[in-house]
């Protein structure tokens, strides 16, 4: 039994009771163990004796199954020299796996490696852990190679959700793409854009004549968002923040707070002679006529914080820099 352990497994026998002697009975004390823990009962605060089948179990942690297999991760890096070199002393002690068989995927560099690592691990429900080899490094943590594994047993989690766009474009076709940030258009030529802006279905803004427009998450509120002057918004809000691009008119239109359930959808005018580019963080469709966006809670990603240092406590210190 190694330090994982947490059962002190007796039999009233002289010769005792662990796994290698009674295994039908280790199994169902690991069963019971499991449904225990399923109900989140904790007995470190009073130690608890069941019996199962002869055999007396005293459980003395919070975690009470037999020892779990290692943790396991994936490295990516923003292939810079200093993430190349941490990257390889990381996996000479703590190894590496696939990015399909990893526990956690391990992100070295900055902000905009940890936006395509989330776009690739989306939907599968393995969360990342951010360590800065970049230049901002919002979202990634200070790098140390010592215990890593130890450090990933009190990080704090933060769940978000991206944007999916829709887009229409000159020829009649339809794309989609994913955004974690946000959502952007922007005009393609010296002309100006002329947009035309509904909520749900309403028109809320008939002509807007601008650079451009985005719609951010939260989590993309503190980015693009913001050099645009729009709002930041808390991590966990149920908002999204609808922000124009240097407004031309209407002049002191300054953008708009909405429910994260709402639809927003962008009509270009005068497409042919403003032609308008939409952008998903990193995806572009060009010549596009009409963007659908729209919250998409189907596809969660999940970011692992040192304690202390989690990205809502980031998005709140952001609002009192000047």
């Amino acid at each position: 039994m190694d330090a994982w352990e947490v059962f002190r497994v007796e039999n009233e026998t002289p010769a005792g009771c662990y796994r290698e002697n009674a295994p039908e009975q280790w199994t169902l004390l690991a069963m019971l163990a499991a449904a225990l823990r399923q109900s989140h009962q904790e007995a470190a605060r009073c130690p608890t004796v069941w019996w199962v089948g002869g055999v007396r179990a005293s459980q003395r942690g919070r975690n009470f199954l037999p020892s779990p297999a290692p943790m396991t991760f994936c490295i990516v890096t923003n292939e810079t020299p200093a993430a190349i070199a941490a990257a390889a002393r990381l996996r000479d002690r703590y190894g590496m796996v696939s990015l399909e068989d990893a526990d956690v995927v391990v992100a070295l560099g900055g902000d905009g490696l940890m936006l395509q690592t989330l776009h690739q691990v989306m939907g599968s429900g393995k969360p990342v852990y951010g360590m800065n080899f970049g230049s901002v490094g919002f979202m990634m943590n200070n790098f140390s190679e010592d215990d890593l594994d130890e450090r990933l047993k009190v990080v704090q989690q933060t769940q978000i959700y991206p944007l999916s766009m829709n887009v229409l474009d000159a020829s009649g076709t339809s794309r989609s793409a994913l955004a974690i940030n946000e959502v952007s258009l922007f005009r393609s030529t010296y002309q100006a854009a002329k947009l035309q802006i509904l909520v749900d279905g309403e028109v809320r803004l008939d002509e807007l004549i601008c650079d451009g427009a985005l719609l951010a998450t939260p989590a993309g509120s503190t980015a693009y968002n913001l050099s645009a002057h729009g709002p930041i918004l808390p991590i966990e809000a149920p908002l999204l923040a609808l922000t124009p691009i240097s407004p031309f008119r209407p002049r002191r239109w300054r953008g708009a707070i909405l429910s994260n359930r709402a639809e927003v959808t962008f009509i270009t005018r005068e497409a042919e002679k403003r032609p308008v580019s939409a952008v998903a963080d990193n995806v572009e469709f060009q010549n596009v006529r009409e963007v659908t966006v729209r919250e998409d809670r189907t596809h969660g990603v999940t970011l692992l914080f040192d304690p202390g240092t989690s990205l809502e406590e980031r998005v709140l210190s952001e609002q009192f820099r000047f």
